[in-house]
């Protein structure tokens, strides 16, 4: 920015026209950050943990620049709005977090959807969050250049580049596309190829394109400049020289500076030497402005390493701000510039938006450390929808007294701290590793509740092997005829075992009618001569059996069952009916069934 434009800037009419914020949400790995770097000409995402953008980050795109990869499609002189302030979302519940005094921060929304994978879980939940928030959107429909047969014509609008390929690749692509509005017809959205759509406030207009190539970003810049234009003016006429409000994007140490706190600002103004309130670990945090440091245009707020000292910024902007007693400010978390206004007036405002945004805790459950509140808000989202409770949920680094809060769980598998993008600090280290605490880390949200969920799992396989290992399973079995090898002391006859699983040191039992009687134990199983300690359905074994006689109390084409303690028959039936074979399971309704003939309520 020249000089000029800076005066001119500063002498700005109060309801200047600030620049539309655009939020960019999808599916994992459909391309949002790519095409931002194709925007901005940067390439963040190449430093991401597992490819994915973890945080959020404000890249100011203006007007000059918009019209130059535009061409033809965005002329400067038809727009009144300064360009475009794009949000690159680290996940569909990040978005959530970023509110303007309770709405979405965002004004307008591109949705990214590989052209080839269509529609996948997270693009139906980002097109959920926008229809609660009212929040409009586009579709950017990526890829197209890995079409089969595509000749790519690098930054040319999707019309021009359309025309010069094959019927092939063409009928492919199209059939791609309509997918992609079937899909959103589905989800109950109006929608068409972007140039058929007469009212996008009724419509969604989809937009092919390649943000490697960058054939069709021209068109989504002029659809994204055009729709903020026509339909949203009116919300971006704002009085540029209030008490500035945002919301906090990263908490930072730089050098020289100590903490900063990386903000995009949706309201007003902030001026150096201002005072601010700004949301906290502990409450809202009281300070005045040192330095508002700017990024250059095109420059991604997260990684840029050169910024230009201001006096003032106005909305809508990414801005970085320089005060004392920063340390403990939060991600996610509201500013507000006093100014002009109550102090405690602005503290309430503060403390009634950080109440907002508080992750429900249980009495039992994990507990969940993570960066920033915006980590923390969508880590608990995540473990809500997969049902896990959480007992304790902070911002910060894991300290000893996490280790301790998690060592009082009742179960296993709510004895563990996830922690997203945190260390484990020095004073805590030796108390984990002494203590049956486990610690699930990583930098990346997704792969952080899978990791958990796998050990969950470990977890239950394990109880229910060992349950299953110490209760005694149902069985039913037949005398063979002419298999009588010993009368008695102990009896041994040849069976075969028609259901269940039949093992040794048992009690057998004989059904008399509604009333069984035992018979006696089971004292050895041999099969083939070789002594083995359990059989299975459909195989014929010789058993010795401690207590009957045959001719007696047993006899050859009997049917015999192995005795079911009712407390066992119970938790067979009532909790692992899912983890027996469907032949044990047959025996074990059998069983119950003969019983509640005689007693109805016999082992529930």
């Amino acid at each position: 920015m020249s000089d000029t434009d800076a005066d001119a800037d500063s002498t700005a009419a109060p309801n200047a026209l600030r620049t539309p914020i655009v939020a960019v949400l999808g599916h994992v790995d459909h391309g949002k950050t790519t095409l931002l770097d194709t925007i901005r000409g940067s390439a963040v995402s190449e430093g991401e943990a597992g490819a994915i953008t973890q945080h959020i980050g404000a890249t100011a795109v203006p007007l000059e620049t918009v019209s130059e990869m535009a061409g033809d499609l965005v002329d400067p002189t038809d727009f009144d709005l300064p360009g475009l302030l794009f949000i690159d979302t680290p996940g569909h519940h990040s978005f959530t977090t970023l509110r303007s005094r309770g709405g979405a921060l965002a004004d307008i929304a591109v949705v990214v959807v590989d052209v080839n994978d269509g529609f996948q879980p997270q693009t139906i939940e980002a097109l959920e969050i926008l229809q609660r928030t009212g929040t409009p959107f586009v579709v950017a429909a990526n890829k197209i250049d890995t079409t089969p047969g595509w000749n790519p014509q690098e930054g040319m609008p999707i019309q021009v580049t359309y025309e010069k390929q094959s019927q092939n690749a063409r009928s492919r692509l199209d059939e791609n596309l309509y997918q992609i509005i079937g899909d959103l017809s589905d989800e109950g959205f109006s929608a068409d190829l972007y140039w058929r759509v007469q009212n996008f406030t009724k419509n969604v207009g989809v937009v092919p394109l390649s943000a490697i190539t960058s054939e069709g970003v021209p068109d989504l810049l002029a659809v994204l400049m055009g729709l903020s234009q026509r339909y949203m003016k009116e919300q971006m006429a704002v009085d540029v020289t209030g008490p500035g409000a945002g919301t906090v994007l990263e908490v930072k140490d730089e050098r020289g500076f100590g903490a900063t706190v990386d903000v995009v600002l949706y309201d007003g103004s902030v001026r150096a030497e201002d005072k601010i309130v700004v949301g906290g670990i502990d409450g809202p945090i009281v300070t005045e402005v040192r330095a508002l440091l700017q990024p250059r245009p095109n420059a991604e707020i997260r990684v840029e390493k050169r910024f230009d000292k201001v006096e003032e910024v106005r909305a809508a902007s990414g801005i970085k701000i320089a005060a004392p007693e920063l340390d403990d400010a939060m991600a996610g978390a509201p500013i507000r510039v006093v100014r002009d206004r109550e102090l405690n007036e602005v503290i309430e405002e503060v403390e009634s938006e950080l109440a907002e945004i508080q992750v429900s805790t249980e009495e039992e459950g994990v507990v969940v450390k993570a960066d920033t509140l915006g980590s923390l808000e969508a880590m608990a989202n995540a473990l809500r929808e997969a049902e896990v409770p959480i007992l304790r949920a902070e911002v910060g680094d894991i300290a000893p007294r996490d280790i301790a809060v998690a060592s009082t769980a009742n179960e296993d598998k709510h004895r563990v701290i996830l922690g997203f993008n945190v260390e484990v600090l020095s004073n805590a280290e030796r108390e984990l590793d002494e203590s049956d605490v486990k610690l699930f880390d990583d930098d990346v949200i997704y792969q952080l509740i899978e990791e958990y969920e796998g050990y969950v799992d470990e977890i239950e396989r394990a109880q229910q092997e060992t349950v299953l290992d110490k209760i005694v399973r149902p069985c039913r079995f037949r005398i063979l005829e002419d298999h009588v090898f010993r009368q008695s002391d102990p009896a041994v006859v040849g069976v075969e075992v028609l259901s269940g699983t039949i093992k040794n040191n048992q009690n057998v039992v004989k059904w008399d009618g509604n009333e069984a009687t035992r018979v006696g134990q089971l004292s050895g199983i041999q099969e083939q001569g070789e002594d083995v300690s359990e059989a299975r359905a459909g195989v014929r074994v010789s058993v010795a059996i401690d207590g009957p006689t045959v001719g007696r109390q047993i006899d050859e084409g009997d049917e015999l069952w192995i005795e079911l303690p009712e407390k066992h028959a119970k938790i067979l039936e009532q909790e692992l009916s899912d983890d027996i074979p469907a032949d044990e399971l047959e025996a074990l309704t059998s069983y119950l069934d003969k019983h509640r003939k005689r007693d109805p309520f016999w082992g529930k």
